[in-house]
């Protein structure tokens, strides 16, 4: 079959029960990760939390960034237990650890406990980031990869919204400890609800294969396509993931660190790892974590405005991530980045401009387009980097290197978490608006090296990615392999000069 024809193949598959049940269940991992920021977000400005735990801006740094030091934790191990167990392991471990940490949240009597709850929730989020994002890319079928893995964080606006109105809701608890009681405890509902569904999902066909299962595997590739065993495309998927699994075991590719610092492996760690700065120092977790401090320097004092605010804002966070979803595929994975990434650098300048202008003068105009550019930020962020987020790791890394190059990845964006959620309180205290105008600068570098070093992945199925950096397609059961010539005929132009870069 010529991968034309293929891609006539890919392009009419639709998302069955099976490839359904996979994301929806995945997509619970990115609302309990969104929840969580935009909990932190709404406590902050709530007067029962910060009295009740007579906080300073050191605790209130501590507590907001005790997730991500969990996860840090974590995070050499998850990549060993999902290779050695199965995806779906990751996924049963991060659900119960994120309930037990809501429980112990809604539970504290004082701020060390109320940060060890944080710390395991921190340990559940980073099971769950490493075991879904690699879950749902080896797990759907290759025309709905993009999307699922774009909808998989993009969902993490749902999470976002969820906290933010609830948090709005129990505002009006005030001045009662329930008002940041429930919304904790809440935050185990979403992983408590997938629970039961975890049972009816497949395992990954990939890990199957790895695992000398053949038989499940290729059952697994039939039902998430929705076809027959026996049906072309799912035996061509089929050969490519087994001849590419034996010529990873063939060339020694082990699954641990050497492996992965060998060339050209370097370069795909290194784009994976690109995603860490990219989600995590832009600019949008400044306003997630702290946009009470953001609208105040703004002239918006009223917490109950403040928290309106951030409802508004979840939602069309994730009107619009869900678009750039749903738009990956067609204009590629370069131009999200790189469009997303620019205009948030444009709108995180004017805002700095706005604040240093209309911040303190009371402003009612002035005050608005402040707001309105905090809008337009995320917005843009949301459009391209949210779904990119778990999008582009899993598509740059080979089986051998999928799992623990995430975990890699996961630890690097809570490490850039942990200095987000640190300095920038100080920054904000102490310089207002130029903090915005040293992270757009920022963002102008992280531009340059993806302009630069990040290669297009659109179109390809996992194993096709590996022409672009091994120079070859690996095929079995009729002793082929698909060469540089055909293998161009299946990239782009961006995608050629990757190659013979």
């Amino acid at each position: 079959m010529s991968p034309t024809e293929k891609k006539g193949f890919l392009s009419s598959v639709n998302m069955n029960p099976s490839t359904a049940l996979v994301v929806s269940v995945c997509v619970v991992d990115s609302v309990t990760i969104a929840y969580d920021g935009s909990l932190m977000g709404s406590l902050n400005v709530m007067e029962s939390y910060k009295n009740y735990f007579h906080l300073t801006t050191t605790t209130t740094a501590i507590n907001t960034c005790a997730t991500f030091l969990g996860a840090i934790l974590i995070g050499p191990f998850t990549g060993i237990l999902i290779n050695w167990k199965g995806r779906k392991i990751g996924l049963w471990s991060a659900a119960f650890v994120n309930i037990l940490g809501a429980i112990l949240a809604g539970c504290s009597t004082n701020v060390a406990m109320f940060i060890a709850a944080r710390i395991i929730i921190g340990v559940g989020v980073g099971l769950g980031q490493t075991a879904a994002s690699t879950y749902v890319a080896e797990t759907t079928a290759p025309s709905l990869r993009p999307f699922a893995l774009g909808l998989y964080f993009s969902c993490w606006a749902v999470g976002a919204l969820l906290a933010a109105g609830i948090s709005y809701g129990c505002s009006a608890l005030e001045p009662s400890n329930n008002a940041w009681r429930v919304p904790s405890f809440l935050q185990g509902m979403m992983p408590l609800a997938i629970v039961p569904l975890l049972y009816f999902i497949p395992e990954s066909p990939r890990w199957l294969a790895f695992q000398d299962r053949r038989e499940d595997a290729l059952a697994v590739l039939a039902r998430i396509n929705g076809k027959t065993e026996d049906d072309e495309e799912v035996q061509l998927q089929f050969q490519e993931i087994i001849g590419s699994l034996e010529y990873e075991k063939s060339e020694g590719n082990s699954m641990g660190l050497n492996s992965m610092l060998k060339k050209p492996s370097r370069k795909r760690l290194l784009l994976a790892l690109s995603i860490a700065p990219l989600a995590m120092l832009t600019g949008s977790n400044v306003i997630t974590y702290y946009f009470g401090s953001m609208l105040t320097q703004a002239g918006v004092e009223d917490s109950t405005i403040q928290l309106q605010i951030n409802v508004i804002l979840s939602s069309w966070q994730l009107v619009v991530a869900i678009l750039g979803s749903s738009l990956a595929e067609k204009l590629g994975r370069r131009f999200l980045a790189l469009f997303s990434l620019g205009t948030c650098s444009a709108f995180f300048y004017i805002l700095a401009g706005l604040t240093a202008r209309f911040g303190t003068a009371g402003d009612k105009a002035g005050t608005y387009g402040t707001v309105a550019c905090i809008f337009l930020f995320l917005g843009a962020y949301a459009f391209g980097i949210t779904p990119l987020t778990a999008m582009y790791a899993p598509e740059v890394l080979p089986y051998n290197m999928r799992a623990n190059g995430i975990a890699m990845q996961g630890i690097l964006i809570k490490s850039c978490g942990v200095l987000v959620t640190l300095a920038f309180p100080y920054m904000l205290e102490s310089i207002g608006w130029k903090t915005y105008v040293i992270n757009a600068s920022w963002n102008i570098l992280l531009w340059a090296y993806i302009w630069f070093q990040w290669v297009e992945t659109r179109g390809l199925t996992l194993e096709e990615v590996d022409a672009i950096f091994d120079g070859e397609v690996h095929m079995t059961g009729q002793n082929t392999i698909i060469g540089k010539a055909e293998k161009d005929s299946i990239v782009d132009d961006g995608k050629k000069s990757a190659i013979m870069a």
